[in-house]
């Protein structure tokens, strides 16, 4: 479900507007709706009192003159559908209703509440409602006057039927009334009125949330390639309410420091690289005059272990500082580039048939990456599998050995700095233990991580995830 929904703060904002939204017009809906039947019920009431009584006064004036079954205004237009004179009221000696009626309570006691407030004594009220055509009366007259039949074509389906028996009297009044449709207007204004507010709102809502949420973006952007390339850019403008502004003028102060520090460490990495290296050059010349072989190659080795360690150290602190992008590579021609290196001098390192993928790296330092694993799979198993997969969005680099493996315990703590996996300092046994770290800092510059894990059938898979 959650897959579903925007992820953007804009696609979110719009989404709970439009909910927002909807939820209060469906309640102005209802309200609306229910105000419209509580006023067609008063109106429906107000109308059988009215017609009762009218009724009974014209049936004791004797006055019977037949009216068409639609009314005209002063000005000719149609005020609605209504039923000759004759059906509107009649007089009986029974109930109206028949046994398939159902009685409504509701309207009863509204109509008695109207009918008392008149100052009619009511000693049985019945309210039914029934299908226009399937009403007796009506029936008959149909059957009596053809010409009337065409006209109930037009009238509504359904009619209340409302029986009174007033206090002291045996003669049921019973009024006829047929029942309006119900009223589409409101559903039609209530449609446009939601239109309306959409357009509007979302208009506005989209002018303000812009105003956020691109300075926001290029915002992220900034940060993103900051940390890609580990230069400061062009400070980002502030744009956008006061928030956004200060969020990005703070932005910028802190990538202008992070900058100037990062200067201030490249600068001081120089002089310590070029102060030590400088006496470890000149202390090679001298180890040359020492008569002594055996002597002579242990002081040269010493020499070299600590020149290699501190290019390591120094390769580690600069990693990620670089003018130049990111180039599309193709992955599997670097891999033959680095199978031959360790070919040529001799070492078992065999790459396996894999498809062509394509990533964004920067080449010097993805080579480093690999040269590093491969270099670990060859001193703790003696040789070593490379394979080049996708999987997803991913551009995966496994190196395999057959050696014994890391304890799943260790597993997280060889990827820290100067971790070795035997105990001796020895490089010939172990390296200055930095290897796995500059790899795992190879792969997150470039988006992506180093992933450890022991092979079911003995030996380390190391794969480089990079995104393709």
């Amino acid at each position: 479900m959650t897959r579903l929904l925007p992820r953007s703060l804009f696609g979110q904002v719009m989404l709970a507007m439009a909910l927002a939204l909807l939820v209060a017009q469906a309640i102005s809906t209802t309200l609306l709706y229910r105000a419209a039947e509580q006023r067609l019920e008063l109106a429906l009431a107000n109308a059988a009192a009215f017609q009762l009584i009218t009724g009974q006064a014209r049936a004791e004036g004797r006055r019977d003159s037949g009216r068409p079954l639609f009314s005209r205004g002063e000005r000719g237009e149609f005020r609605g559908p209504r039923l000759p004179r004759r059906l509107r009221y009649s007089e009986s000696e029974t109930s109206p209703l028949t046994a398939a009626d159902i009685r409504l309570s509701d309207r009863e006691a509204a109509l008695r509440e109207v009918l008392e407030a008149q100052g009619i004594g009511v000693e049985q009220l019945v309210v039914a409602r029934r299908a226009t055509l399937a009403d007796p009366l009506i029936a008959e007259a149909q059957e009596r006057f053809p010409r009337l039949a065409a006209r109930l074509r037009d009238a509504p389906k359904d009619m209340l039927v409302v029986g009174l028996r007033q206090q002291g009297s045996d003669t049921w009044q019973v009024a006829r009334l047929p029942i309006p449709p119900r009223d589409r207007s409101i559903v039609r204004t209530l449609v446009f009125q939601t239109v309306v507010l959409f357009i509007v709102l979302f208009g506005l809502l989209w002018f303000v949330l812009r105003r956020i949420t691109r300075p926001l973006a290029a915002l992220a952007d900034s940060t993103r390639r900051f940390g890609g390339i580990g230069h400061p850019e062009t400070p980002v403008h502030p744009t956008g309410p006061d928030d956004v502004r200060d969020l990005i003028e703070a932005h910028n102060a802190m990538q202008a420091r992070i900058g100037a520090m990062l200067d201030e460490k490249d600068v001081m990495l120089g002089a310590i690289g070029h102060d030590l290296k400088t006496p470890l050059a000149a202390l090679r010349v001298r180890v040359e005059s020492v008569e002594d072989d055996t002597a002579r190659a242990r002081m040269v080795g010493s020499i070299e272990d600590i020149t290699r360690t501190l290019d390591e150290i120094l390769l580690l602190a600069r990693l990620g500082r670089t003018d130049r992008p990111a180039e599309r590579t193709d992955l599997y021609a670097l891999l033959v580039s680095v199978v031959e290196e360790f070919e040529d001098m001799g070492e078992p390192v065999v790459l396996l048939e894999g498809e062509r993928v394509a990533a964004p790296v920067h080449l010097t330092w993805a080579k480093r990456a690999v040269r590093n694993l491969v270099s670990n799979a060859l001193r703790y198993g003696g040789s070593s599998e490379i394979a080049l997969t996708r999987d997803g969005g991913e551009a995966v680099i496994a190196v395999e050995d057959s050696g014994p493996g890391i304890p799943d315990d260790r597993i997280a703590e060889m990827l820290e700095p100067f971790t070795r996996g035997e105990a001796s300092r020895n490089r010939a046994t172990g390296g200055a233990g930095l290897g796995l770290t500059i790899a795992r800092a190879i792969a997150e510059q470039h988006g992506g991580r180093l992933v450890l894990a022991n092979r079911p059938q003995g030996g380390l898979r190391a794969e480089l995830r990079i995104p393709a």
